[in-house]
């Protein structure tokens, strides 16, 4: 038996390849094939748009996959949702599609697009966004360079973003926030019913999760003497619980933990002056809470 698994093909493809590896898989991509190879027999991949992912999952073409919230909700889909996996193309974090418009175009929310023109990959969401707010405009699919339609071609867009870089260098403004999403593993309802699909399913989450825990962080072993352990310890980040061992010499100690990569420079230094012997940083793929 396999697990029929698709794989965000476009922008997210990388981030999921590098995170897969980081989880202990091994993905090759042939350019000229949608059928990546995986060193896992008991998984068969598929490269698929993320925009499409929630349907072939529903359909049952895939038993599971990688997509947006943004393309569940897009698509009305109606699958499992099994995880978030909060990741993105640039960042561990979360994106946002937001309205936004000319720099200096007089409208301040929502409220002031009735019977405009909005341009956006994300219709339906967006058209429900409006009907909440009590709107009517017109939303049109945008085919891609969504950021260059307004003025001309478009009163405003819903684009999606995670540093609002992009829009800031086409000269558009941020108006409001329509919809925060992450990546989600999802899986078809009748695979989720299957002992054995969803015993696989779960496993791949575990490693997933556990290398987006691990990122940022770092493990940090030193020795010293036992006289010395409060010092050290207090210069360790709050809310820590280092492993603390014995060594062969009774009056020293082993002392392991995980901490924030960026603060290592930081606190190397101060454990030093705290007496602590023999430090070694070493980097982590995965922390499996």
């Amino acid at each position: 038996m396999k697990l029929k698994l698709g794989l965000p093909k476009g922008s997210l493809q990388e981030a999921t390849l590098e995170l897969f590896r980081r989880a202990g898989y091994e993905i090759t991509v042939n350019p000229r094939s949608y059928f990546p190879v995986i060193d896992d027999d008991e998984i068969e991949c598929m490269l698929i748009r993320a925009q499409e992912m929630a349907r072939y999952v529903e359909d049952g073409i895939l038993d599971a996959g990688l997509t947006g919230k943004d393309w569940i909700l897009e698509n009305d889909a109606s699958v499992v949702e099994v995880a978030d996996l909060v990741y993105a193309k640039q960042t561990f974090g979360k994106v946002r599609w937001v309205l936004a418009v000319p720099e200096k175009s007089p409208f301040q929310s929502v409220k002031d697009l009735g019977g405009k023109i909005i341009a956006t990959e994300l219709v339906n969401v967006t058209e429900r966004y409006l009907a909440e707010n009590g709107v009517k405009a017109r939303v049109e699919f945008s085919w891609g360079a969504t950021e260059v339609k307004p003025p001309v071609l478009a009163d405003a867009i819903v684009e999606v973003t995670e540093t609002g870089s992009s829009l800031r260098a086409n000269g558009l403004r941020i108006v409001e926030t329509v919809l925060e999403s992450n990546t989600k593993l999802i899986a078809n309802h009748a695979a989720w019913a299957d002992a054995w699909k969803r015993d696989k399913v779960e496993r791949v989450v575990m490693l997933l999760k556990g290398a987006i825990e691990a990122s940022g962080k770092v493990g940090l072993m030193l020795n010293v003497r036992r006289v010395d352990l409060e010092g050290v310890l207090a210069v360790l980040p709050a809310l820590k619980r280092p492993t603390i061992s014995n060594l062969s010499d009774p009056e020293w100690l082993a002392v392991n933990t995980i901490i924030e990569e960026k603060t290592v420079r930081e606190i190397i230094p101060r454990l030093k002056a705290a007496n602590a012997q023999g430090i070694v940083e070493y980097p982590l793929n995965k922390i499996v809470i």
